[in-house]
């Protein structure tokens, strides 16, 4: 049932009072969220699982959170998780393995995984962490890359935001995915190679050194490679770096996309791009677009909107 469907009930009480809930229910289940999130300091405490409904079909999956209200009654939606694949294979809601929760705004734990305990921040009107964790007998499997989008109206828009998507392995460090925040209140979309975990942060911290954290990434990432792979890429990273230095932003746009295109044309046959459920394979292929895609934004960012 959806939270707009009306509520059959044999008392014309309790439909009053179930009609009055209804409209109190935007502003009652935020201000219990922020209660939840806010007042306790424990990171147990704000901890709230939210309810969350899936759908998949071919290469596309939706995911819809919501508030939790009354039992059979869905609360609010909060954010929609959307997630297309070049190419999967035993996609279905349960294969998917997503939840969500909320977190705590002082949780020590969780702001031990972000990337600047000060300039990396959760957006107190939105402190949730969306999880796509497939299990290991899922069957789930798909080549190439993948496009995730978190879709909020929770969160508002301006040009130059410095809202981004982040992602982590499962109890790991979250790193800047975005390759575009689009309006709609707030669309936060990335390239992904496989999963875990999801913020939507704002974060301070200078464009210059985010490219550069994003520039050693990918060079992590080719260094897993095969020794006649690497050079192709480095130096395709190493055009990158040369005409930022200028700056001559166009050049290092077409660079980062030359990763992607090389990382696609390599793909399969000198480089893995196959990601398992089982976790028995490497999607390189897929973690380099993804790499490049998200380079490419913060580049275009330094352009338009500077430091």
């Amino acid at each position: 049932m959806r939270h707009t469907d009306s509520i059959p009930t044999g008392s014309t009480s309790i439909a009053a009072l179930l009609r009055a809930a209804r409209r109190a229910l935007p502003r009652l289940a935020a201000w219990v969220a922020a209660a939840g999130l806010s007042l306790g300091s424990g990171a147990a405490a704000a901890q709230i699982p939210l309810p969350v409904t899936v759908a998949a079909t071919g290469n596309h999956a939706e995911a819809t959170v919501r508030l939790p209200f009354l039992p059979g009654w869905p609360g609010p939606v909060v954010a929609e998780l959307l997630l297309d694949f070049e190419d999967a294979s035993g996609l279905s809601p349960a294969a998917l393995g997503v939840s969500a929760k909320t977190v705590s705004l002082y949780d020590p734990n969780l702001i031990a995984r972000l990337p600047d305990t000060d300039l990396t921040t959760l957006p107190g009107s939105l402190p949730m962490l969306v999880t796509v964790q497939p299990p290991l007998s899922g069957g789930l499997k798909f080549k190439g890359s993948g496009r995730v989008e978190i879709h909020t109206h929770w969160l508002p828009y301006a040009a130059g935001t410095r809202l981004r998507l982040f992602k982590a392995p499962l109890g790991g460090a979250f790193y800047d995915v975005t390759d575009e925040i689009a309006a709609g209140s707030v669309r936060a979309r990335g390239t992904y190679g496989g999963f875990s975990q999801f913020l939507i942060l704002a974060d301070a911290r200078p464009t210059p050194l985010v490219i550069a954290s994003k520039l050693q990434r990918l060079r992590a990432r080719v260094d897993l490679l095969a020794p006649a792979e690497r050079p192709g890429f480095d130096a395709l990273l190493d055009d990158v770096e040369t005409a930022l230095a200028v700056p001559d932003y166009a050049a290092a746009l077409a660079a980062a996309d030359a990763v992607r295109t090389r990382a696609q044309a390599r793909a399969g046959v000198y480089i893995d791009d196959e990601w398992r459920a089982t976790r028995t394979h490497r999607n390189d292929a897929g973690e380099l677009a993804a790499g490049a895609a998200t380079l490419r934004f913060s580049v275009a960012y330094l352009r338009d909107y500077g430091p």
